[in-house]
This record gives structure tokens, sequence and C-alpha cells, in this order.
């Protein structure tokens, strides 16, 4: 039988991401929240399911929500409530999860994604609610015995969790990546979570379906796969593209649509691979929390933690290229953390140039930073200090390749950088007197290079700069181009 024709395809895919939230406690209990530990040392009675125990609310990791749902454009829930979210699994030793149903924190959010070709795609949020994390099943016993069993390892249990959840407006697995890598940034940005996906701070549950429209125009949808627990960019791009041509492939072979399932990623063969079918609401037996009291959010909170919030990566990227005028890819460095973009501003707010502070910064600073292993706000250099370097070489005080050298020596301690330069002798000499008493003494003793440059070859000017330069240190390399060439052009 010849396979079916597919005359185009429209990918639909959602998103479901799970963030893990940095703060110091569980989400309903004071149990120690933090990644590593020994095995089922991070736990407590509730953590544990005891009887008799009770949850008490976090409310920072009530706030953390709240930010992130601010930032995605959401719609925060003036009063919300818990539920149970009831199954059995061995990581889970209340058999049952406080999450939250049909009152989520967060709802009815957009958040403009933007693409590789400089446009941006409009993605719906469709809410964005806390949890608690369950614990995991270790397949290899500490120190990396095998074992023929599964262990249980609950220090990850009760962590507090955001559920964000998108509509199924992203249609390729670049699409998918970018907005993690976006969501990343935001979160890290905000300071609510660490978001490293080694650590599983972050996890990445893409759902996706097919449209088909076949030769005689007729539409096929394909049941909706969900990829369980992606953590990384690369596998959540490289999964998502694989499940949409397994799914395509699956239609034009068989002509079966699928049913709504579960499905993995298997990274030595690069290929997904069907779990179980897939759970419906109903099948969790949701009912409120009888030991939670409901959160209201009133005016004064709201608008604390929205002035908490301020300017997102998205934005502060685009004024710094289109405002500044930084290269895409010096914006997206500098605004890539909150504590970098910071410290940035206040050096231009100090009287640097801003395109010569974020060169400093970028060349020098991250050099610095990733020398001694401390984030660039941690170096001991004030950014007031980064605006005195930028000034002192557009004033031509010091050559911008002097300029590493002194920040070799702040970095050792802390000083005026134009007092680093007259002690290191690198500051330039602007006098033209001066300037001009080098050029004519190199010009009275090397009459060669001289006529050759007045013969009509340029490349002999280049001669003649160095030379002035290697017997008269110290001399403004600007002015002595200017003077020199201001001098060969005279009429002889």
């Amino acid at each position: 039988m010849s396979q079916r024709q597919v005359k185009s395809y429209k990918v639909l895919i959602g998103m479901e991401i799970h963030v893990q939230l940095a703060t110091k406690s569980k989400m309903f209990t004071g149990a120690a929240n933090g990644f590593g530990g020994e095995p089922n040392t991070q736990v407590d009675e509730q953590v544990l399911g005891l009887p008799g125990t009770l949850p008490v609310l976090n409310k920072r990791a009530v706030e953390y929500a709240i930010k992130v749902g601010l930032a995605l454009g959401c719609q925060i829930a003036r009063h919300t409530k818990w539920d149970r979210k009831s199954y059995f699994y061995p990581d889970l030793p209340k058999n049952y999860q406080i999450s939250q149903y049909d009152l989520p924190l967060c709802a009815q959010g957009t958040f403009e994604l933007p693409l590789k070709d400089g446009t941006a795609k409009t993605v719906r949020i469709r809410r964005a609610h806390l949890e608690e994390d369950a614990g995991k099943l270790l397949h290899e016993a500490p120190g990396g015995y095998k074992i023929d069993f599964s262990i249980v390892d609950l220090n990850r249990a009760g962590t507090p969790l955001l559920e964000i959840v998108t509509e199924p407006d992203l249609s390729s697995g670049e699409e998918v990546a970018a907005f993690g890598q976006e969501l990343q940034k935001i979160v890290q940005y905000l300071g609510v979570s660490h978001a490293q996906m080694q650590m599983g701070h972050m996890r990445f549950e893409p759902n996706i379906n097919v449209h088909i429209t076949d030769q005689d125009g007729k539409v096929h949808k394909t049941a909706i796969t969900e990829i369980k627990n992606l953590n990384s960019f690369s596998v959540l791009e490289r999964a998502t593209t694989f499940e949409i041509q397994r799914q395509i492939r699956e239609w034009q072979e068989t002509g079966s649509l699928g049913r709504k399932s579960t499905y993995g990623w298997d990274e030595s063969s690069e290929s997904t691979y069907w779990q179980r079918d897939k759970e419906e609401a109903h099948d969790y037996r949701y009912f409120p929390d009888p030991d939670l009291v409901p959160v209201d959010v009133d005016d004064a909170w709201l608008t604390e933690l929205k002035s908490q919030v301020g300017e997102l990566p998205a934005a502060r990227r685009k004024r710094y290229v289109e405002s500044i005028g930084l290269s895409s890819a010096d914006a997206a460095t500098l605004a890539g953390d909150r504590e970098t973009g910071d410290f940035y501003e206040q050096a231009v707010a100090a009287g640097g140039d801003a395109k010569r502070v974020s060169n400093l910064i970028l060349s020098h600073g991250r050099r610095l930073a990733n020398e001694k292993a401390v984030p660039l706000a941690k170096l001991g250099i004030a950014p007031g200090r980064f605006a005195e370097v930028a000034r002192l070489v557009d004033a031509n005080k010091v050559s911008v390749g002097s300029a590493g050298a002194i920040f070799d020596r702040l970095a050792q301690r802390d000083a005026a950088p134009e007092q680093i330069a007259d002690e290191l002798g690198l500051v330039q000499v602007s006098d033209t007197s001066a300037i001009d008493a080098a050029i004519d003494s190199m010009l009275a003793t090397n009459p060669r290079p001289l006529a050759d440059y007045r013969a009509g070859k340029q490349a002999a000017f280049n001669a003649l700069f160095g030379m002035v330069m290697k017997n008269a240190k110290g001399l403004n390399p600007k002015m002595v181009q200017e003077q020199l060439r201001r001098k060969l052009d005279q009429p002889s």
C-alpha cells in the first residue's frame, strides 16, 4: 500500500514548564529547600506524610509565583485556594499532591517571544499555578552502585513548584527551545529560581499535535502527545522536532492519528517512545485541601510586588539595541542577568559613554570575572571605575589597548584609573609641540620612506607612523597620525 500523501500540515505545541522556586524552605513546611545533600535528609514529618501533620503555607513562594505571573502578563487571582491531586506513586508519601485546580494563582497572560528573524510571536499563557514537587526515584545507589530495584530520595519532595501552561501557540522545536530559554532568563532575572537544568530546577513538557491536510483537502488531527521531563534546551528542541515527524510518519504509513499519550525521550536513539496513555483531570480526583486557608491578594500587596518586577530582559535588550545602538549580541549579554545589566546601567549613569562602557565590561570586566570565577558585581571594581576608564580612553589620555592593564591593577587595589595609568606609564602625550618635534626628528633622519610616500606609495605612511611611535614613547597615536598626515600633505 502506498503512503498517504501530505499536502501541508500545521503544528500546534503547548508547553508545560515546571520551575522550582529558590525559597529557603519548602512549600508547606519549614524543611530546608536545596539541591543535593545526602538522600532523605531534607525531610520532616510533613514531607513524609506522617499522621497528624498539617501544612503551613510559604508566603515567599506565593510572592515569587506572582512576580513570574506579572512578568508573563497574567491576571493575578485576588482569591485562590489549594486542592489535593490524588495519585499513588512511591515518591509521593501522602498519596496526594497539594496543587491548584480551578482557581490558579495566575492566568490569561500573553508573552511576546522574540524570534531569530527579528519578529516576535505572541504566546498565550493559560495559567501558572503553585504546587509541591514530588521526590524522585533513583535507579543507582549512592556511589554509583548498580541495583536491580528503585530507591526513593525525598529531598525534592515538598519543594515549591510553579507550573506554567501555555496555549498551543508554538509551532516548531526551535520556537519551543527559544521560549524555554526566554523563560529561564525571566525567572533568573527576577531572582525566583536558579533555573539550572542540570539540577532539575526547570523541566519542560511539550504537548504536540499536528493538523495534516491530505491531497483532497481533508484535515486529519493527530492526538496530543506529551513528552515528559526534558531538562535541556538541546533535548527540548530535538525531542519536539522528532515527535512532530513521528506523528506525520505514523499517519502516512498507517492512517492512525494515535491516542492521547505520554511519551519519553531516549537520548541514545534520539527518539521518543510511548510510556502510557494520558490521564484526564477526573483521574486525579481533585478536591479542596481542608487543611489550608485560601489566599487573598489585596491591592497593596500586588502593588508592592509589581514594583519589584522592573524592566524585563527582553525589554532591556530592545532598549540597548534601539536607544543605545549596541549590537544584538552585546545587548543580550549585558541584559542576560539582572546584576550585569544593573552594573552596566550604573557605569553609564556615572558618566561613561554607553558604547565604550559596554566594550570595557564585555572585554576586561568579563575576562577578570572569568579568571576569578566571580560575577562581575563581585569583582571588586565599582561601576564608576569603568566610567572613569571610558572617559580616559575617549579623551585620548590612554589608549584602548592600555585599558586591560589598568583594570588588572584595579582588580588588585582600588585607586583612580588616571593615577594607575600614570604609575604604569600609560598616559598618552597629547601636547602638539612634543608630537611635532618627534615627527620632525623622524622625518629628518628617514628621507627614503618620506620620498616613497610623496611618490604615491601610501603604505609608506604606516612605516613613518611606526617610526614616530617607536622613537618617542607615550605619544597619543590618534594625534600622531593626524599631525603626521598634515605635515606630509603640506607642499614640499
